[in-house]
């Protein structure tokens, strides 16, 4: 067959197939446009979805007459010049491609009015650019565009759409993610003729809140911690949601790069891994942030869509992101977003780190703290008591209230009920022990390695024999966590040393965990967890008290004190929450007091 060149009406159309998916994307790049123009205020008119009508106004500069038919011609942009600015691209549009694939696939009018202009001038076409000039046109000024009956001509793609209400909830999700990008831009959206968003521009920091939870909600902003960084010309800066706050789906999660909403591997990667021992690998956070470097430091030129991009030192942005959320989301400790709260009506007040106040029992401090050799953890003392008469109930520290308060007792053998100033306080015992276990080890590695303490007589583990030669294939990796072992017989190993917090547990239970884990169906973490981090997030959960555990009080008020020192213990190694605040607005409404 012979080599024909094709005619620019399918070179537009085959153009138009990547950029203009659907009418969100026509939303997306006429308002990039606009704010290039430096638009202060956007108007967004739909019908059916955008199906039928999207009519996008603006106040920006506008094009002068004699630019409109350039304008709506293929490649044809004011926004670079040569090769050379492709590598420091500043603007969100460029590729000077947009407009002539919606002309190419509707009927179009661009309507635009510059400065100095006595009126406005209209062009446009369907399918394809009219012949005729320009014409006068009614406006204040800016640029109007209308884009009527997409895809008219290519009845194929419009077979693809989905109904009106869901590419409307598209074009809104469009409005949504600029409208966080610009909080100094007035935004307004119209659906079939009634006004559905409705945003005035945020001059200051309030103002930006404000925004920010007409977008994703008041809970949101209820959740949110703020997080700002720098390193080597990178500026991050935006909120993270607490683990608590998580989603079913990836709804309101938005990160933009120098004001480009981005969806990126390497940044979805780096927020996996900060949040991966805080939240259930099902589960997804809550999130928006800002990335800010040098335009020639990052690629904007990946797709044609413009949504994905690529760092030049990928390096240094993936840990600064890593680093930093880590610290935001692990220094919350007990405060106020790491709580699960029954009462939605009754707002979380931060308590201000209090010291415990009074000595906490010995027994207790042992139980939580590094044991002398022969100890175990709060789990081995538990088992003491049962055997021990019952000592005497302890008075009452006197002194403020912790912000976990003060236990009153044991529910169920699994939750401790303790008593602060916002009400009742219910902690999962297991879940609390585990993060506190788990910290303490990831402490102990940060220094090198975590020591081992050598077992008196060497625990043997029976196992299948390709369990001990994966086992052993990894002892160099498990010597530095503090696990020793070697070779007992063709079926059995020996358990030779394990952590001090953990060394007078049950080694035969810990070892098999270690052994199962890989096989077990078992996904409790994201695979962005740092390997290492994973076993001890294992041995943590195989070593911390179990269910019908009873504990004394002292041992109680010894883990509530342990967990409002420990970084993230809100949840789990698991993502779980680890305790929840009944308020007293909720105790009141289930009585019915004051009605």
């Amino acid at each position: 067959m012979a080599i024909r060149r094709l005619s620019p009406e399918v070179v537009n159309q085959i153009a138009a197939g990547e950029v203009v998916e659907r009418p969100a994307s026509v939303v997306r790049e006429l308002l990039d446009n606009s704010l290039d123009a430096g638009a202060k205020r956007v108007e967004v008119e739909l019908e059916q979805g955008g199906l039928s009508l999207i009519r996008v106004r603006d106040d920006g500069g506008g094009i002068p007459p004699e630019d409109l038919a350039l304008a709506l011609a293929s490649h044809a942009t004011s926004k670079i010049r040569d090769a050379g600015d492709l590598a420091a691209i500043a603007s969100l549009g460029f590729r000077g491609e947009a407009l002539a694939s919606m002309l190419s696939v509707s009927r179009l009018t661009l309507n635009s009015r510059s400065s100095g202009q006595p009126h406005g001038w209209r062009l446009g076409g369907a399918g394809r650019l009219d012949e005729s000039a320009p014409q006068p046109a009614a406006l204040a000024g800016g640029t109007l565009v209308e884009v009527q009956e997409l895809f008219f001509n290519t009845p194929a793609r419009r077979r693809f759409m989905r109904a009106p209400a869901t590419e409307y909830r598209h074009c809104e999700q469009v409005l949504r993610r600029t409208a966080l990008a610009r909080p100094e831009l007035a935004l307004k959206l119209h659906h079939n003729g009634r006004v559905t968003l409705d945003l005035a521009a945020a001059g200051d920091e309030t103002a930006e809140r404000r925004r920010l939870a007409a977008v994703c909600g008041e809970a949101f902003v209820e959740h949110a911690m703020p997080l700002r960084a720098q390193a080597e010309g990178v500026t991050l800066r935006g909120w993270l949601c607490a683990p608590t706050f998580d989603r079913a789906q990836p709804d309101l999660q938005f990160t933009y790069v120098n004001g480009r909403a981005v969806r990126d591997k390497l940044l979805a990667h780096a927020l996996r891994a900060a949040y991966a021992d805080v939240l259930h690998s099902t589960r997804h956070p809550a999130f928006v942030l800002y990335l800010e470097l040098d335009p020639a430091q990052v690629d904007v030129n990946v797709h044609p869509a413009k949504s994905e991009v690529r760092f030049v030192r990928s390096a240094v942005v993936h840990d600064l992101l890593l680093r930093s959320a880590r610290q935001c989301l692990h220094g919350a400790g007990v405060g106020a977003t790491s709580a699960h709260r029954l009462d939605p009506g009754h707002r979380w007040r931060t308590p201000a780190p209090q010291p415990a106040a009074g000595p906490v029992p010995s027994a207790a401090a042992l139980a939580l703290g590094e044991p002398p050799p022969g100890t175990w953890t709060l789990a081995a003392l538990s088992r003491q008591a049962l055997q021990a008469p019952s000592p005497p109930v302890p008075a009452i520290p006197s002194g403020p209230v912790p912000p976990l308060g003060r236990p009153l007792a044991q529910l169920l053998g699994v939750y401790v009920l303790a008593e602060n100033a916002d009400g009742l306080v219910l902690i999962d015992a297991h879940a609390a022990h585990e993060r506190v276990l788990y910290e303490k080890l990831k402490a102990q590695l940060a220094t090198g390695r975590i020591p081992s303490q050598h077992l008196l007589v060497p625990q043997v583990v029976r196992l299948a024999e390709d369990e001990i030669e994966s086992l052993l294939r990894r002892a160099s990796e498990l010597s530095a966590l503090g696990v020793e072992l070697d070779r007992g017989g063709p079926t059995t190993l020996r358990v030779r040393g394990l952590p001090p917090l953990l060394a007078g547990g049950d080694a035969e239970a810990l070892v098999t965990a270690l052994a199962h884990a890989a096989g077990d169906g078992r996904r409790h973490f994201d695979e962005a967890l740092d390997p290492q981090h994973r076993v001890l997030a294992d041995l943590a959960c195989r070593s911390a008290i179990r269910a019908n555990r009873r504990l004394t009080l002292p041992e109680m008020e010894a883990l509530l004190r342990e967990m409002e020192k420990t970084p993230a213990a809100g949840q789990c190694n698991h993502g779980r929450p680890t305790w929840v605040q009944v308020g007293k607005a909720e105790l009141d409404r289930l009585f019915l007091r004051g009605r």
